[in-house]
This record gives C-alpha cells, sequence and structure tokens, in this order.
C-alpha cells in the first residue's frame, strides 16, 4: 500500500492507496511546532483507528507547502511505516512541463492537482483549488503547465472583512437565496458567495478566450462545492484529486 500526504496552510490530508483505490484517509490540522515523535503518535493513532497493519505500507510521498512541517513528517513516516519519502520537488520525475518563469516555485499541491486532473480529465483542463488560497491553473492538451492565478482564498477575504469592519459580524458561508439581500449578515453571504462565484466565472472566460480552447474543468477545496454551484460553467468537484497525483507521481519516481 502506497501512504500519500498533502501539507497544506490548514490542513494536512493523508490518503492510503491499495493499488488504485484510495481505501483511506485523514484529515488533521496544521501544526509546524510538531516535532517527529508527535506526528508519529499522530499516524500511529490513525494506523490503530482503522485497523491498518502499518508493515503493509510499501512506500510514500509528501507534497507540502509549509518547509517546518516537511521534515518532521517525513521522519514521523519513516518511523511508523519503514519507509523514505518521495517529497514533491525539483528533481523528481513528475510528468508535466512546466512552462512558467520560475518552475521550483510552483507549489507541490498545484503539481499533484493538474497531474491528476489531466491523468483523469486530459487536457486542456483548468483546475481551481480552493484553500488558503484560491489557484486557478491551466494544462494544456500536451499536458503543459502554464500557469494561472493566485487570489485570497474564501476565509482570508471573510476574516478580513469582519476584522476590518467594526460593525461587521461573523457569519457561515451560506448561500443567501438571492442577490440582492435586506440585512446586513445575508449582504455579507452574497457578496462572499456570489462574488467568489462570479469570479470563477469571470476568470474562467478569460482563461478560455486567451487560450482559444474549450477546457474541462475541475475544482478541489474543502469550500468548492459551495462555490462551484452557483457558477455558470460547468465544474466537476474531485475532492481527492491532489492524493491521486501523489500516488501517479510516486508510480513515475519508484525503483
Amino acid at each position: 500500500m502506497l501512504l500519500t500526504a498533502d501539507v497544506g496552510n490548514t490542513n494536512i490530508k493523508l490518503g492510503i492507496f491499495d493499488g488504485d483505490e484510495l481505501r483511506y484517509k485523514l484529515r488533521f490540522c496544521t501544526n509546524d511546532k510538531m516535532t517527529s515523535d508527535e506526528f508519529a503518535v499522530e499516524l500511529y493513532t490513525f494506523f490503530q483507528i482503522y485497523r491498518i497493519d502499518y508493515r503493509q505500507i510499501s512506500g510514500s510521498i509528501v507534497s507540502s507547502v509549509v518547509p517546518k512541517v516537511t521534515q518532521p513528517l517525513t521522519e514521523a513516516i519513516e518511523i511508523v511505516t519503514g519507509t523514505r519519502s518521495f517529497v514533491v520537488g525539483p528533481g523528481l520525475k513528475i510528468g508535466m512541463d512546466l512552462k512558467i518563469d520560475r518552475p521550483e516555485t510552483l507549489g507541490g499541491d498545484i503539481v499533484c492537482g493538474c497531474v491528476g486532473a489531466y491523468e483523469k480529465y486530459g487536457g486542456p483542463v483548468i483546475v481551481i483549488f480552493m484553500g488558503t488560497a484560491t489557484v486557478i491553473a491551466y494544462v494544456d492538451e500536451h499536458c503543459a503547465y502554464h500557469g494561472g492565478i493566485i487570489a485570497p482564498g474564501v476565509g482570508i477575504s471573510l476574516d478580513a472583512l469582519t476584522s476590518r469592519g467594526a460593525l461587521l459580524p461573523a457569519v457561515d458561508l451560506q448561500a443567501p437565496k438571492k442577490a440582492i439581500c435586506t440585512n446586513t449578515v445575508d449582504c455579507m453571504r452574497s457578496g462572499i458567495m456570489n462574488g467568489t462565484s462570479c469570479m470563477l466565472d469571470g476568470m474562467l472566460d478569460m482563461f478560455m478566450k486567451e487560450t482559444g480552447k474549450t477546457c474541462r474543468i475541475v475544482s478541489t477545496g474543502g469550500l468548492a462545492p459551495q462555490m462551484i454551484c452557483n457558477c455558470t460553467h460547468d465544474i466537476r468537484f474531485e475532492e481527492n484529486i491532489i492524493l491521486h497525483g501523489l500516488k501517479s507521481i510516486y508510480r513515475r519516481n519508484r525503483r
């Protein structure tokens, strides 16, 4: 079995594959103060809860956008499973041509999500990542990554709005029934939810006009389902596309 780990700014997501099947998943908060021993306890507990024989783990791979977490997590994986992890970055074969100014600066999660989306849907494909930041990335029909955009994530935008507006309350991310609202809470919800959906639709239009391509569109991230349901484009939600990309990159590099 293969252990995959996607380290984001907010959460760490683990997945265990048995062949092509994603058998187990775990998500816990990213904490860059944790030691390798503490991560090992988390991993060992995960295996115990789901009654997974850690001796069956034959390989592991990690993508991380939090450098302080990368080393203790990979050390913990080796402590528990005995496997040395591949880490997505320069020197690893990804099967995708990075046609950007500084390829080494591209986040591992974006690499893996684009690889996973291309393998499942082919190209050209646009991938929307909705996490701490909102990222929209374009991959052409030859599996070449051409870049994209980075915008503040929904959570960051909402936090900024409530922290800087003295009279604005904290609200949940529940879409109102209409765009024009009559109370402060629903006005804020409409601005965040409908505003984000309009931004996504507008950026997708610009991507397709600029490339001259009609693209498949894939989204991932915890907030994606709530946002894409109000978009006019046909956007498919793929919760585990980064983990599948990790699996593909591991297979390309294993000896």
